[in-house]
């Protein structure tokens, strides 16, 4: 597919017009409507201004598969679960390419932990307990949260997760980089 064909099918797979585009790249829709139709071809700096405007690198534009569009949902049965005996990590997006962040369904068995060991990793995490209560541990601060409770630290601080209760306990979380 030829530059103009990409990303007219870009632009569009972002539902922008040539108006919208051009406006976030600071370029005029005319320049838009030829580079599209394969009039003009753009110098390096111009396309970069154009993608810049769709957050898309040049790497990208040209080796992404433009004509099918990124998963943006998922099913529960499309997330593996990278947990281990008690604890269940559901994993959103697992086979997105690039993702910036790991975003979990975290589910805890009565008296589940992540282990004696205090986990330790570069980054930052945050989540918010929806069920059950869970007792979490950052450095030497330890706080029991209940659903609507959340937590937000640098990961690099050792820390570490246990369901007290007696029933189950659900986290959503996220952390950056990803982890899984």
């Amino acid at each position: 597919m030829e530059v103009g064909g990409r990303l007219r099918a870009l632009r569009e797979l972002y539902g922008l017009s040539q108006r919208e585009l051009a406006k976030r790249a600071g370029v005029t829709n005319g320049m838009i409507s030829q580079i599209e139709q394969d009039r003009v071809s753009p110098s390096i700096g111009s396309l970069k201004k154009i993608l810049d405007g769709l957050s898309i690198s040049i790497a990208d534009f040209f080796t992404q598969d433009i004509g099918s569009p990124v998963q943006a949902f998922f099913d529960r049965d499309e997330m593996p679960d990278l947990g281990s005996g008690p604890v269940n990590l559901f994993l959103v997006a697992a086979g997105r390419k690039n993702r910036q962040m790991s975003m979990l369904r975290e589910v805890y068995a009565p008296g589940a932990d992540t282990g004696e060991d205090m986990l330790q990793h570069e980054g930052e995490e945050a989540g918010v307990v929806v069920r059950g209560c869970m007792e979490i541990t950052v450095g030497s601060e330890t706080r029991l949260l209940r659903p609507g409770d959340a937590y937000y630290f640098e990961s690099r601080i050792p820390h570490r997760f246990r369901n007290p209760g007696e029933v189950e306990a659900e986290i959503v979380s996220a952390n950056s980089p990803p982890t899984f």
